[in-house]
């Protein structure tokens, strides 16, 4: 009987490791940290639950789909809840913008901001229900593991004009420019920057269209408790709390792996959850490893993200679950974050309120958010984060007071914390602190990202944001399909 060993217990790492356990492969997940999640990791602070990193869940399908390989309902582990509006999207001009997919609200809302647009947004729908079908439903499943495959998907994507950035196939439908704001910025979810990322990338719209926005009720992480209880319900194991510090191999295979306090597993397969530069540089004996890593680390990796945690006195029924606050600048700012060297003085946040949907995340009274922004990679952005952290932090919690219209928000504060770029590099091995993995643009998409098999040891594995097709909940689920099918296969050969 084959055995695999998966490292990490992200999204990607539990439903690859559910996908093999549900197939008869027993299966093993070892995760360094102390709870499960990856990126998904949760806080619990003062009676208030703090989600760590993904908040936003469309394609509930996908997930389902974990649970239905053993005859299983996710609803026995896991309660969504469907979030309305998607977003609140609002402007330093006291512009306001509901986003959600009643087509009657929507085409009022776009009309209130241009008229003339309801029509071309209702193109740039069909338009994204195409890249939806080719680069989604076709392919976002389907490893690529050599370039004929990646000429094969080609047409497609060439019908599509994949090599346009989102926010300029946007343009093409939409006149105004808040509304090309507003149908853009989804790309900045995966780590993508809407003014390079390809335009096949416009299927997010189409996927939360269709799929919803929803909320695992208890925060994103009782959605990886669910995927942890029923991986072990199906006779998984989880070790946790216990970093693997080497992918042993021997010849042209892995072997197994080895623990920070020494224990070992051996393993048929082994499958990496984990940031793919330190998988390969730090983890992986094999003489591929440091060859890899090099080459890795030449590509574009994703911007870091800043995020204020706070609990505050009071509720706010009148504040939606999500928020974006845009600032006055749109491509200047996302040039700097991408490409500058500094802090910019303005930010964009996305404004997190899970007690708007489920009051349990915070004590009786009292109210639970996080304000994200995103902020360069520890690769262009090196300032000294220890000081700069709580000014910036207090800079996001006037700004958001503002645009909220709570005036005395940081005096309601109960309890705060931030987390910051060198908290994503030391907590997630993440490299340069990236909190999305490689840039998605169109030469590192597909066959041109790290490969679901590796090229040369041919028994070792990805999945999740590094490699094929991307970040986001259901990308890195899709991922685990890609790679769980590939195991399989070669399972079934060997």
């Amino acid at each position: 009987m084959k055995h695999a060993v998966v490292i990490g217990a992200g999204f990607g790492g539990l439903a690859l490791a559910i996908r093999l356990q549900s197939a008869g492969v027993p299966t093993t997940v070892v995760e360094a940290r102390d709870r499960p999640g990856g990126r998904a990791y949760v806080w619990e602070k003062d009676g208030f639950t703090f989600d760590a990193g993904p908040t936003v869940i469309t394609d509930p399908d996908c997930l389902k789909a974990l649970w239905a390989l053993s005859g299983r309902d996710m609803a026995e582990d896991v309660e969504l809840v469907p979030v309305s509006p998607f977003y609140r999207l609002t402007w330093p001009d006291g512009t306001v913008f509901d986003y959600t997919n009643d087509d009657a609200t929507l085409a009022a809302e776009i009309a209130r901001l241009n008229a003339a647009d309801v029509a071309g947004y209702r193109r740039f729908l069909d338009y994204a229900a195409g890249v939806y079908r080719e680069g989604y439903v076709k392919l976002g499943a389907v490893p690529f593991l050599d370039f004929a495959s990646m000429l094969k998907a080609a047409p497609a994507l060439a019908r599509y004009q994949a090599w346009r950035s989102v926010y300029s196939v946007v343009s093409g439908f939409v006149k105004d420019e808040k509304l090309r704001q507003a149908l853009s910025f989804h790309t900045l979810l995966v780590g993508g920057n809407p003014m390079t990322t390809s335009a096949i990338y416009a299927l997010i719209h189409k996927l939360e269209r269709d799929g919803g926005v929803w909320f695992a009720k208890g925060g994103t992480n009782r959605l990886v408790a669910g995927m942890v209880r029923h991986f072990e319900r199906i006779g998984g194991t989880l070790k946790l709390g216990d970093p693997v510090v080497e992918i042993e191999s021997e010849g042209e295979r892995v072997t197994g792996v080895r623990t920070a306090s020494g224990w070992r597993a051996d393993a048929d397969a082994v499958a990496s959850n984990a940031d793919i530069v330190h998988s390969y540089r730090d983890l992986l004996s094999h003489r591929r490893g440091a060859a890899e890593a090099r080459r890795l680390q030449k590509k574009r990796f994703s911007p870091s993200l800043f995020l204020v945690h706070f609990g505050v006195r009071g509720t706010f029924p009148e504040l939606p679950h999500h928020m974006i606050l845009f600032g006055p600048r749109y491509r200047g700012l996302l040039d700097e974050i991408y490409r500058g060297d500094a802090l910019p003085e303005d930010f964009s946040l996305y404004l997190h309120h899970p007690s708007a949907t489920d009051p349990g995340m915070a004590p009786a009274g009292h109210s639970t958010f996080y304000a994200l922004a995103p902020v360069g990679h520890l690769g262009r952005l090196r300032i000294d984060w220890d000081a700069e952290g709580p000014r910036l932090a207090d800079r996001i919690l006037d700004e958001v007071a503002r645009r909220i219209g709570v005036p005395d928000l940081k005096e309601r504060i109960v309890t705060r914390f931030h987390y910051a770029p060198p908290d994503f590099a030391r907590d997630l091995n993440a490299h340069l602190g990236s909190a999305f993995s490689l840039e998605p643009v169109l030469t590192q998409s597909a066959w041109f990202r790290t490969h679901n098999r590796d090229d040369v040891v041919l028994n070792l594995y990805f999945v999740g944001a590094g490699t094929h097709p991307g970040a986001g909940i259901p990308g890195v689920v899709a991922s685990a399909k890609a790679t769980a099918a590939l195991m399989l296969a070669d399972f079934r050969r060997a």
